[in-house]
């Protein structure tokens, strides 16, 4: 006969106990607010910040890496509250040696929300084996300028592909874990990211830059994470405006809110009231401040309980929803994930230059049988190019070069040379097509590791703090690079040198670009035959850049922004600035209003085949638009494109109204037949919002609606729209 269990082991259920009876029914709400009154004073302190000191957080760092096990914050073990189990994204789980899918704005470039939503499926599989229960990967920030160093965690320069792929990511990770978006908002530069205070008027903030954020909200995020920038001269990670005003109060947003790590917030005690429910990842100025707030009164106990009650509450919601079994740790980087990182790498490749290389040659790509030998050169050809080293970093069981890649295929001599320039000329010269790899690594750009800005250095307690403040000193003093923004766009003169050099002697010369951003090419894109954007491909990228260039695998990415012809068609760029101002004129949008035609538009991208959109039919019906778009195969192999529709208001001036991106889909093309592809559209690019009344209208009048493969097409199809008011459900098309 079993004993009688203790009080301390009835106690420990509690969490779980609560867990059963919502999912018999019960009220997460209720249940959130009994859980929080059993705690003690300093329980209910320990929610809002992270489990671990700080010293005992850089020890962590110092044995493992950073995050290489969940960060955990307001876990108590005598209720069996697990607590915030936190890893970090977007590459794939930071945790562990996990699979290493291609960086976040390389899945842009597919345009395939399936696709992201199965890649977001396998991530928490991955994460929730390794016991999170919260995956902090879902960046959605705006690409303003593509001198941005962490451009690569998010995806491009659109509010709609931004909003659309993150919520694709976000009801992925979901059937795991939670899933929390970032950084909100305005954060787009990242040398001066811990004191930059960036501007915008209340109709860009609402209009362009938080559209993408409220998508992937509607989408279900349980957790929105703060920004390290002041927004209008608020820290995000103590703004009301940002946090209560409109994320919960006009959004409606019942989750929390957590900081950036370690800067994430100036007030400990303020930035509870303004809606900031959670500091990390360790215990710093809360833990400090809190105590002697609560009991004096600075720190209202209806603001601890708000907070406290919603981190409960996320956790109770999770733990209902999945009480099966974890998956096992053998679905972290399996076979079938591995397969999934080496199709998506082949999907998000871009296609942007393709010619014969002969008089009387076909393209370039793919190689045929004719390609025997290859010369492989250049530095990154050899390298596993994954990306950045911030906190983006997955520590992958192996990443499979360039130049593996194409090793690995059989009846095919790789030669490699990437050091001697005389060497590397002799063998492209002696072989049939030669592969010259150019462009970025983490010391070119991505997080920037440092804090620069004595307030900021400031937030870490003791000499730590100092050593920062030094170390960023030394470092903007000597021009060491540890990722950050860049100030040049082009190539490294090394690398258009030996561009040049090698097309010279071999006219079946293909540039792989590796990169997170915009790279401008004016040096090199009349002197090769071929050139193909490889992103930071993942672990299994050197595989799948082989399939792509042996046609295995088509090159089916878009580019999820223009790369212009000049950088004086860019919006103004200072990463240094300790200021900014943010528009809505950017990329694409800003190159159409001032006529400069782009080196390569938005969403373009070449594939093995063609195809031509034959017309359009546009719906307004209840509130949505609807394109329904013919296009066919022209070409003579199954293919794909990605159907892209744009609206114009036409009684509006460029100056007041852009042409700008509502919707777009994959479709999947068979030789030389038509296929029709109906294109959801959101009204949100030609909605309005009123600042008093935060109420939204579409703005009436006459659209011409666009059917096109890039912005700019020529060969675009179009249709005139009438949308007589706000919430009219009628509109007129023309052809």
């Amino acid at each position: 006969m079993s004993s009688p269990a203790t009080p301390a082991a009835l106690s420990a259920r509690e969490f779980a106990a609560s867990v059963g009876r919502i999912r018999g029914g019960g009220s997460a709400p209720t249940e959130a607010s009994r859980l929080f009154d059993q705690l003690t004073d300093d329980e209910r302190l320990g929610l809002l910040d992270g489990d671990l000191t700080f010293a005992q957080g850089l020890r962590s760092m110092a044995k493992g890496g950073y995050n290489h096990t969940p960060y955990i914050a307001g876990a108590v073990e005598r209720l069996g509250i697990p607590g915030i189990r936190f890893t970090d994204g977007p590459r794939g789980i930071v945790m562990g040696d996990s699979t290493a899918f291609p960086v976040a704005i390389a899945r842009a470039a597919t345009f395939d929300c399936d696709l992201e939503e199965e890649i977001g499926q396998a991530i928490g599989m991955e994460g929730r084996a390794q016991g999170a229960n919260l995956f902090g990967g879902v960046c959605v920030n705006l690409l303003r300028h593509p001198g941005w160093g962490r451009a690569q965690e998010s995806y491009g320069e659109d509010p709609i592909v931004l909003g659309e792929m993150g919520a694709a990511l976000t009801r992925g990770v979901r059937t795991e874990l939670m899933a929390c978006v970032k950084h909100f908002a305005l954060n787009s530069m990242e040398n001066a990211r811990f004191r930059v205070d960036v501007t915008a008027t209340d109709r860009d903030l609402h209009e362009v830059y938080l559209q993408h954020f409220k998508r992937v909200v509607e989408e279900g995020a349980e957790c929105v994470m703060s920004a390290y920038n002041s927004v209008n001269g608020q820290w995000a990670g103590d703004s009301s405006v940002l946090l209560t005003d409109i994320l919960r109060d006009e959004w409606k947003f019942d989750g929390f809110v957590m900081s950036d790590f370690i800067w994430g917030h100036r007030d400990p005690i303020g930035s509870v009231g303004a809606g900031l429910d959670l500091e990390m990842p360790f215990r710093q100025q809360r833990a400090k401040a809190l105590p002697s707030a609560l009991a004096d009164g600075r720190l209202r106990r209806s603001d601890l309980r708000r907070a406290g009650e919603r981190l409960l509450r996320a956790q109770l919601v999770w733990a209902s929803a999945h009480a099966e079994a974890a998956p096992p740790m053998s679905v972290v980087a399996s076979a079938n994930h591995a397969a999934l990182a080496r199709r998506a790498a082949a999907q998000s490749a871009v296609l942007l230059r393709n010619i014969p290389y002969g008089a009387n040659s076909g393209n370039a790509l793919p190689f045929d049988r004719s390609v025997k030998s290859i010369a492989v050169l250049g530095q990154l050809a050899s390298e596993p190019n994954l990306g950045d080293a911030g906190s983006s970093k997955v520590r992958a069981p192996y990443a499979v070069s360039i130049l593996e890649g194409l090793r690995n295929r059989a009846g095919v001599e790789v030669r490699y040379e990437s050091k001697r320039r005389e060497d590397m000329l002799r063998v492209a010269r002696e072989s049939d097509a030669a592969v010259v790899v150019v462009g970025m690594g983490a010391k070119d750009e991505g997080e920037s590791m440092l804090a620069t800005d004595k307030a900021a250095a400031r937030l870490i307690p003791g000499l730590t703090g100092k050593v920062f403040t030094l170390l960023g000193t030394l470092t903007a003093r000597t021009g060491t690079a540890m990722g950050g923004d860049r100030h040049d766009l082009g190539l490294k003169p090394n690398d258009i040198e030996l561009v040049r050099s090698v097309a010279a002697v071999n006219p079946r010369t293909v540039v792989v670009i590796i990169a997170g951003s915009a790279i401008t090419l004016e040096e090199i894109r009349g002197e090769v035959s071929a050139i193909l954007y490889a992103w930071y491909p993942g672990m299994e990228g050197g595989n799948a850049i082989a399939d792509v260039l042996f046609g295995d695998a088509e090159p089916e990415g878009r580019l999820p922004f223009a790369i212009p012809a000049s950088t004086e068609h860019l919006p103004h760029w200072d990463p240094d600035a300790n200021s900014a101002t943010y528009d809505r004129w950017w990329g694409y949008r800003m190159l159409d209003r001032d006529h400069h035609q782009p080196a390569y538009p938005f969403g373009f991208g070449l594939g093995y085949s063609s195809h031509s959109l034959d017309s359009i039919a546009v719906r307004h019906l209840h509130g949505a638009i609807v394109a329904t778009v013919t296009i066919t195969n022209t070409g003579d192999s199954n293919s794909s494109s990605v159907v892209q529709v744009y609206a114009t208001h036409v009684h509006r001036t460029p100056d007041e109204y852009a042409k700008q991106l509502i919707g777009f889909a994959k479709v999947r093309t068979v030789a030389g037949r038509t296929t029709t592809v109906d294109v959801a559209c959101s009204l949100a690019p030609i909605s309005r919002r009123d600042g008093e009344s935060h109420e939204w209208r579409v703005l009436a009048g006459d659209y011409e609606i666009s059917a096109t493969q890039f912005a700019g097409d020529p060969d675009a199809v179009k249709a005139t729209l009438t949308i007589r008011s706000a919430h009219a459900d009628e509109g007129v098309q023309t052809p």
